[in-house]
C-alpha cells in the first residue's frame, strides 16, 4: 500500500501567489506547487540559485491539498457551545516598489504601489506521493522538515508557521483516502483527476531556469 507523508500549513497568515505582475500580488486560495516546493527547499536547504536540485525535488512528488473549515473555540465564561467556523477571507497589504520590472523585462526608474494579498483564518492538510524514482524520498523530506536547515514560512517571510509542519505519514490506495484519515471535511485541490471534480487552470508550475517563469496546468476541485 503506497505511503504519504501529510503535513499541516497553519498560521495566521499565508500567502500562495498566483498569476502576478510587480504592482498586484494575489494569492489563491489554496496552496500552490511552486510554494510547496519552495517550502520543502527550504527545510532542505535548497536556494534559488541551485535550479537544478529544485527541479529534482519538484519532479519528486505528486501534490494534494485539502482546504480545512477552521474552527476556533468559543472564549465566553460558562459557554459550552461547540467551536464555530470561521471564514477564509483575503487582507491587502500595500508596499512601493524601486526598480520594478517593466514589461520588456527591464527595470522602472520611478517607485510603484504594489498590493499584496494575503490569506487569513486558512488551514491546509498536504499529502505528497513520493515517486519511486524521487531524488528526494519520503525519508529524506521528513528529516528535513523535522530539522530544517533554513526556516520554512507561507508563502512570504511574513508568514510564519503556528505548528510544526509534520502531521503523519498514512498508508492508503490513493491521496483522498489518506487525507480522510486526518481531516472528515473540506476541498480538495488534486493534481489528478476525481470523480465529480471540475477543473481549474493554475499558473503554478515552475520553469527552472534564471528567471522565475510558470506554465499553467489542471487542478482538480472536489468539495467546498
Amino acid at each position: 500500500m503506497p505511503e504519504f507523508l501529510i503535513l499541516k500549513c497553519q498560521g495566521a497568515m499565508q500567502a500562495w501567489g498566483g498569476h502576478t505582475y510587480e504592482d498586484y500580488r494575489p494569492s489563491l486560495i489554496f496552496p500552490t506547487r511552486s510554494a510547496v516546493v519552495g517550502l520543502l527547499g527550504a527545510c532542505l536547504g535548497i536556494n534559488r540559485q541551485q535550479p537544478e536540485q529544485l527541479k529534482k525535488l519538484n519532479d519528486s512528488f505528486d501534490l494534494t491539498v485539502l482546504a480545512n473549515p477552521r474552527h476556533v473555540e468559543q472564549r465566553q465564561f460558562n459557554d459550552d457551545r461547540k467551536p464555530k467556523t470561521v471564514a477564509l477571507h483575503k487582507i491587502t497589504d500595500y508596499h512601493t516598489v524601486l526598480n520594478a520590472r517593466r514589461a520588456d523585462g527591464g527595470k522602472r526608474d520611478d517607485a510603484i504601489v504594489s498590493r499584496r494579498e494575503y490569506l487569513c483564518d486558512a488551514e491546509f492538510t498536504l499529502a505528497l506521493a513520493f515517486k519511486d524514482s524521487a531524488e528526494y524520498d519520503l525519508a529524506k523530506v521528513l528529516v528535513a522538515i523535522k530539522a530544517p536547515k533554513y526556516t520554512p514560512y507561507l508563502g512570504r517571510r511574513s508568514c510564519p508557521l503556528q505548528r510544526p509542519l509534520f502531521e503523519a505519514i498514512v498508508g492508503a490506495d490513493n491521496a483522498q483516502q489518506a487525507l480522510q484519515q486526518i481531516e472528515s471535511s473540506g476541498t480538495l485541490y488534486s493534481e489528478t483527476p476525481l470523480n465529480n471534480a471540475h477543473a481549474l487552470q493554475v499558473r503554478d508550475l515552475p520553469l527552472f531556469a534564471e528567471t522565475r517563469r510558470f506554465v499553467t496546468r489542471p487542478v482538480y476541485v472536489l468539495g467546498g
